[in-house]
């Protein structure tokens, strides 16, 4: 899927393209199998996580393989960011991975501008940054996925991302206005509290936390910290 994505950028004409493995280790793509008009990011290094890499200098950015945020009905793989976390709220939006990324993505002025993933996803990414181009390529049955066949998922990506590309004017960045409120709930009170410690922390609940800032780099630094501790 990910090289189907690649297809489609070139279809549109990309000429500079950037892979960011993003899940579990963050070196889950083999590099030989990767199509070679991509460069890689793998592992982790810095507080922008799954956007690492990211800056104005991009045209725009595409999200594949996404799933729905945590407690999502009719999701597949439904989380966010880890397994202690329930929700992810900022300026009062419960986020999606998607749509904290693509916030990220915004701070650069750079627009998300495609997504693939299951269908709850598809639906929710457009509900907290507008519309964008998607391709659902499974949905949920309770605990099991309902697929498509690979080769018609990425035909669907392909096109999808190519469809998206040739359409950029279509596409804003995802900016939520300042000041920045981040607020995190954790799935355990000891996670929270040692979350609170991280210096401008507010504890707000038994199981949550929250930091403010005009600085929406400030919010990315302070997630990333809470998250470690």
């Amino acid at each position: 899927e990910t090289n189907a994505a690649i297809a489609g950028a070139l279809d549109a004409g990309a000429t500079d393209i950037v892979v960011r493995d993003s899940h579990g280790s963050a070196r889950n793509i083999l590099p030989d199998l990767l199509r070679p008009e991509a460069r890689l990011i793998r592992d982790w290094s810095t507080p922008l996580s799954m956007m690492e890499g990211i800056d104005r200098t991009y045209d725009a950015v595409v999200f594949v393989g996404y799933h729905a945020r945590a407690g999502t009905p009719d999701a597949v793989l439904k989380h966010t960011m880890s397994l202690s976390l329930t929700d992810v709220i900022l300026n009062g939006v419960r986020m999606p991975e998607g749509g904290w990324n693509a916030a990220i993505a915004g701070h650069y002025d750079v627009p998300v501008v495609f997504l693939s993933g299951d269908s709850a996803i598809c639906k929710q990414i457009r509900e907290v940054i507008g519309p964008i181009e998607t391709a659902a390529v499974k949905e949920s049955m309770g605990s099991t996925a309902l697929m498509l066949h690979p080769t018609r998922a990425q035909e669907m990506i392909r096109k999808g991302v190519a469809a998206a590309l040739r359409n950029l004017q279509a596409y804003k960045p995802y900016k939520p206005n300042p000041p920045y409120k981040l607020e995190i709930v954790f799935t355990e009170e000891t996670l929270a509290r040692r979350a609170a410690d991280v210096p401008g922390a507010e504890r707000t609940g038994e199981l949550s936390v929250a930091f403010t800032s005009n600085d929406l780099l400030d919010i990315v630094k302070f997630f990333s910290l809470a998250r470690r501790r």
